[in-house]
């Protein structure tokens, strides 16, 4: 078992969970309209979402490594591509971030849950991320492909439970730093890109 890639991807799943998208926004912005709590099970929704896609990743694409190399390195190299493409759109994307709490609407704990759930289920944007971003990662040349995928998984929720938990506790100051700095979006955006392409580098160089 290789440590050092379990060590990468879970840096590599941190710097994406802090960087800024439609997940942590609305994370965010739940937090800060309707409390600590409704933001923390928005959370709990969306990460217990990713499990779904986990799940097809880790039989579909296992399935694939078994048949062939090449069907592998065309994943991966799909999976670099992928991300390359992700860094270019955020590149060209505006820097401000939206903090706009009025278009927020409230909802109980068990319909933030539902909807966290939902949205990420229903995203085959996330499934494609996950097909681009796990295969990559693979540590062991002795554990199932399912199961180091399933391991994967459940690094990617618990590191993404910490930071966009970390998220709905701190709304109030985060949101208000946001606000004041002008020069956040700009370092975020490029985080990023950085991180993008640093992934997508790291997948292609990857054996199998």
């Amino acid at each position: 078992m290789n440590y050092d890639i379990l060590y990468t991807f879970i840096i590599a799943s941190t710097a994406l969970a802090i960087s800024p998208g439609p997940d942590n926004i609305y994370v965010l912005m739940q937090s800060i309209v309707n409390g600590k709590k409704y933001g923390f099970a928005t959370v709990m929704g969306l990460m217990a979402g990713c499990f779904v896609h986990t799940t097809l990743v880790a039989f579909g694409v296992s399935a694939i490594i078994k048949q062939s190399d090449l069907l592998f390195f065309i994943i991966k190299l799909f999976g670099a591509l992928y991300l390359f493409f992700l860094a270019f759109r955020v590149f060209r994307s505006d820097d401000a971030l939206n903090l706009e709490a009025e278009t927020v609407e409230k909802k109980s704990l068990s319909q933030l849950f539902k909807q966290g759930f939902i949205m990420n289920v229903l995203n085959p944007k996330v499934s494609i991320f996950f097909l681009a971003f796990f295969p990559g990662f693979l540590f062991s040349k002795t554990i199932s492909n399912v199961v180091q995928f399933y391991v994967l998984g459940i690094l990617f929720v618990l590191t993404g439970i910490f930071v966009f938990g970390s998220i709905a506790v701190l709304a109030g100051a985060i949101s208000g730093y946001l606000k004041k700095s002008s020069k956040v979006g700009v370092v975020l955006k490029w985080l990023q890109i950085i991180v993008f392409i640093g992934i997508g580098i790291f997948i292609l160089l990857s054996e199998k």
